[in-house]
């Protein structure tokens, strides 16, 4: 058990080391998640069999053609004769009534092809046109899902950003409390300052090394996180190649558009279920198909000495199929019904999120002013009691206090940077076209 235990922790040990920091940009995380995305490729998947389903409506314009090759051995009277006509050896000696009643065992071998030709199949046509409205859905809908990875690698590759931002602050925080750790025990060496004070100086620089610890996790859970949606294996610690700065915002649309790729789908539907409504009103109408067949008959397999045609046309209109119809008819046109109140609905929602989204913009753009100022007031602060403290003037408890301040306003100041951001990334996803 025990060198189970050492060969584990080994193969941990390996696996952190195999872990590379990598420099990368964020165009390049949005290039490679558009190339491998897993969800996208599922997407791609969708749109694929949606358009097999609509070339299975193909059947409607196009002939059905099938060949057969059948053998057959009999010596039921009727039969015999039949197929004797098929394979045209019939002669005068045939109509003895004792050969008729008692023929010998024949055999028939059979080539047949056959035609099926649609020429008026109203609800085919109706169901055609709902196959290709769902193809426009996923189409639309497959688009829309690369709006959404947009938004989420912006989303991402600012959350790693802010985790090396979180790290930087806690690693200058760190120095500046081992240098403040420095002062305090010479100020106790010369008899300044007491033991409890050098503690409390001890105390902070151990949760500033906490903090960090926790900071560098962050690194690695937003770098792993970025790699599955990168559909990336090796799971590198990336590094982004800019820093988190503030984006620019200058949004004019206060509307939804109903360009949306989602709304755009969600339309698409609404028209698939109501050509499916149609085509169950028109299974009422009859049906007209055209048909042929060519066969060929010997006693020999795949010989043909005699052939024959047909061809003809069939007009079916099957009046009363129980209720099978009116009921599919009814539930057809009351998922119509519904696909229309949920568009009517989903636009709702979506302006109301739109909304929703521009007054968190406003507000965290008030918010950035403010912790900014704030940022500016504590590095003041933490400045002039760090010089006090140099000089002897200055309490211990209340310089951790400045320096405190000052790494919480940094850590905030750049959190609000990301909350603008993103708001400012979420817009842009729920104005796109």
């Amino acid at each position: 058990m025990k060198n189970i235990l050492q060969i584990l922790a080994l193969l941990s040990v390996l696996m952190l080391n195999a872990q590379k920091d990598v420099l990368i940009t964020r165009g390049e995380v949005l290039n490679r998640v558009m190339e491998q995305n897993t969800s996208l490729k599922i997407a791609e998947k969708g749109i694929i069999s949606a358009e097999g389903d609509y070339r299975q409506t193909n059947a409607v314009l196009l002939p059905n053609i099938s060949v057969s090759h059948t053998g057959l051995a009999t010596n039921n009277p009727l039969m015999a004769f039949g197929v004797k006509l098929n394979q045209q050896i019939v002669t005068q000696a045939d109509f003895n009534p004792d050969l008729l009643n008692n023929p010998r065992q024949i055999e028939d071998y059979a080539t047949r092809f056959e035609i099926q030709q649609p020429l008026l199949n109203f609800d085919g046509f109706y169901q055609r046109k709902a196959a290709k409205a769902k193809l426009n859905a996923t189409e639309y809908q497959s688009e829309r899902t690369r709006d959404y990875l947009t938004m989420e690698v912006e989303k991402a590759y600012m959350q790693l950003q802010l985790a090396y931002k979180t790290v930087e602050v806690l690693e200058k925080a760190k120095e500046t409390a081992m240098e403040n750790k420095r002062l305090a025990d010479n100020s106790f060496k010369q008899g300044y300052l007491q033991r409890s004070d050098v503690l409390a100086v001890e105390v902070r620089a151990t949760e500033i090394e906490n903090q960090l610890q926790y900071a560098k996790s962050n690194i690695k859970n937003a770098s792993n996180y970025l790699s599955v949606m990168m559909n990336d294996s090796t799971y590198n610690i990336w590094t982004p190649a800019d820093t988190l700065q503030v984006f620019t915002d200058n949004f004019s649309m206060i509307k939804v558009s109903e360009n949306r790729k989602d709304i755009l789908a969600m339309e698409s539907s609404k028209e698939a279920y109501y050509q499916i409504y149609k085509s169950d009103k028109m299974s009422f109408l009859p049906k007209l198909n055209a048909f042929g067949t060519y066969e060929l008959h010997d006693e020999k397999v795949f010989r043909g000495g005699a052939s024959g045609y047909l061809f003809g046309a069939e007009l079916r209109w099957d009046i009363l199929n129980g209720t099978k119809r009116f009921g599919k008819a009814h539930k057809s046109k009351a998922e119509f019904e519904k696909a229309k109140l949920e568009l009517e609905l989903y636009r709702s929602e979506s302006q109301v999120e739109l909304n929703k989204a521009r007054r968190m913009l406003q507000d965290t753009k008030n918010n950035l002013e403010l912790t900014a100022l704030a940022l500016e007031q504590s590095r003041e602060a933490f400045r002039i009691r760090s010089n006090r403290f140099a000089q002897g003037l200055e309490k211990t408890t209340d310089l951790l206090s400045a320096e405190t301040q000052y790494a919480r306003k940094q850590l905030e100041y750049y959190f609000t940077i990301f909350q603008h951001n993103s708001a400012v990334a979420y817009i842009t996803y729920l104005t796109k076209e």
